[in-house]
């Protein structure tokens, strides 16, 4: 039996990549998709049931995942709305508050969630990996991090690159609250040694690029991920909700969960 798909924010870029796959995927069905009221125009075409209430589009759906890539207040209405319901939910959203995350953690222990801020394959195995490449090579490198985004992206910076930058840190045993240097300008003094810089670029039509720079003694590492096509975060989702099918609830998974 094939497994239900329902996805959020339709028309948006994420939203109707997602669509698509979900329809190329033969193990998959697109039982639903969800709008704005002002924006269920030629929604016919996806020849499934439509509307701006998801609650409404579960019920007439049954047992299903639901995809979401919006922002962050929609997504904590998904979330609860999928709780309600009975409905597992995937979310790629970014721009999350520690007390939004916290809500989701509390769900989660009811209902089945998942939440990436980067549903890339590539991203989430570096994550595993820079921990290793960091002990590895000590305490003699200067870290900092650099990402670029199209310039609708409304977030800054992005949820990747914290994520990134908090691995960094606890990887140190450092809080990245304290350590994380976001913006530099004037005389602002020599670098300090746990510094781990986060910086922002926006512009054009870029997807998604994250650089992790290591700086070290007459040396210089960079590793640098780049996402070419918005395919790759929305195959990492679909890949994710064929994971979270049956699944039980207890926590919020993540994209480390499903690759071990």
């Amino acid at each position: 039996m094939n497994i239900k798909i329902i996805v959020t924010g339709v028309k948006g870029r994420m939203g109707s990549t997602i669509a698509r796959l979900v329809q190329e995927d033969t193990s998959l069905e697109l039982a639903g998709v969800v709008e704005k009221k002002d924006r269920l125009q030629d929604l016919e075409k996806y020849d499934c049931p439509f509307g701006s209430d998801l609650s409404d589009i579960i019920l007439k759906t049954g047992k299903c995942v639901v995809i979401d890539f919006t922002s962050p207040e929609a997504s904590m209405d998904v979330a609860l709305k999928c709780s309600q319901n009975n409905a597992a939910a995937v979310m790629g959203t970014t721009g999350f508050t520690r007390d939004q995350l916290d809500q989701l953690e509390k769900l989660a222990r009811e209902n089945p969630l998942f939440w990436a801020p980067n549903m890339s394959v590539g991203i989430n195995v570096l994550l595993r990996l820079l921990p290793e490449l960091l002990n590895l090579l000590g305490d003699r490198y200067d870290l900092e991090l650099m990402e670029i985004h199209h310039k609708f992206k409304k977030d800054a910076p992005s949820g990747t690159a914290i994520k990134l930058a908090q691995v960094l840190a606890d990887s140190k045993g450092l809080n990245l609250e304290e350590h994380g240097v976001f913006a530099r300008k004037g005389i602002i003094g020599e670098r300090k040694q746990n510094d781990i810089g986060i910086q922002t670029l926006r512009g054009g039509d870029v997807v998604g690029e994250h650089t992790v720079y290591f700086f070290g003694p007459g040396e210089r590492i960079e590793v640098t991920h780049r996402a070419h096509s918005r395919e790759t975060f929305a195959q990492g989702a679909l890949r994710a909700a064929k994971w979270m099918a049956g699944k039980k609830s207890g926590r919020l998974y993540t994209m480390a969960d499903m690759l071990a």
